[in-house]
């Protein structure tokens, strides 16, 4: 009887400590969700009541004139670039810090303080160091003998592959790097051990031995990169590009805060968002299922 007593208490306990963070889940991401998904049959500009109008909003996802196809496009675009470029390069920071050198916990604190950093801060920091007539860049590449260096902000030729060297400083790159040096760190030595003996080279042990053996790791680490490309692209997008050079860089974050916030068409907004968050189940949910072959735990 005492047991079931203490059981009780300590339940209560852990339910009490866990509470602060049940009542942030409901009211500021499970709420927001039933909000969004309510609004979206309503026409509303924020200053009146709530119409409600069906399925009008998401019939006019595909009117002729609607951008969000091309917002659609542009999201998976950026998502793919920013997924692939900030896994690998923190998957290859990880191995690089893996190696015995010096001073590599100064290293390791300089590759994550974007981590600490908001996004916004580094989208201005290179929207200066990137500026056609002032950017520190193009002053470089004068230097050496480049005369008319690119417009990297605003030429469709080049803002994709500024938006993946970006991407290399945002915070998931730091955060990642750290889950992949201590999973590194797991591999058992027998492994490389036995390679050694077999005489295989450096390419040859991280293929066959290092990679099979954190793919949980890379699973996890895709995943949360992937989501968190779709719902943080605003933060990096807008303070970089606003969406240019034209609607080039227009991703879906940016296209619901376009409308809800310039436009006041909440109701079409909060469409958006529903869709993009059946898009981010939906993808986490084919990345999980597709792993099961080539994840091994």
């Amino acid at each position: 009887m005492k047991n079931k007593i203490y059981n009780w208490k300590d339940t209560l306990s852990a339910y009490g400590f866990l509470s602060p963070w049940f009542i942030g889940l409901i009211l500021f991401t499970g709420g927001p969700i039933i909000a969004s998904i309510i609004l979206s049959f309503t026409n509303w500009n924020l200053l009146g009541s709530p119409e409600f109008i069906g399925f009008d909003n998401y019939k006019a996802l595909f009117a002729e004139g609607s951008d969000f196809l091309n917002s659609l496009k542009v999201t998976f675009i950026f998502t793919i670039i920013n997924v692939g470029v900030s896994v690998i390069a923190s998957l290859l920071l990880a191995v690089l810090l893996n190696f015995k050198v010096r001073f590599m916990g100064v290293f390791q604190f300089c590759y994550f303080i974007p981590a600490v950093m908001p996004s916004v801060i580094i989208a201005f920091v290179f929207k200066l160091m990137l500026n056609k007539e002032i950017g520190v860049v193009n002053y470089i590449l004068s230097l050496i003998g480049v005369d008319s260096p690119p417009n990297w902000l605003n030429d469709t030729f080049w803002i994709w592959p500024t938006i993946a060297i970006v991407s290399i400083f945002t915070y998931s790159t730091g955060q990642m790097m750290l889950i992949f040096s201590s999973a590194l760190k797991d591999v058992p030595k027998e492994l490389y051990e036995a390679c050694d003996v077999d005489g295989a080279n450096f390419f040859q042990r991280f293929l066959y031995v290092t990679i099979p053996s954190i793919s949980p790791i890379i699973l996890f680490n895709t995943v949360v990169a992937t989501v968190n490309s779709f719902n943080s692209s605003f933060s990096l997008i807008f303070p970089l590009t606003n969406g240019g050079p034209g609607s080039e860089t227009e991703v879906l974050s940016l296209s619901i805060y376009k409308h809800a916030f310039k436009l006041f068409d909440m109701g079409y907004a909060s469409t958006l968002a529903v869709i993009l968050f059946i898009i981010v189940a939906a993808i986490a949910a084919i990345q999980f299922r597709l792993s099961k072959n080539s994840v091994h735990y």
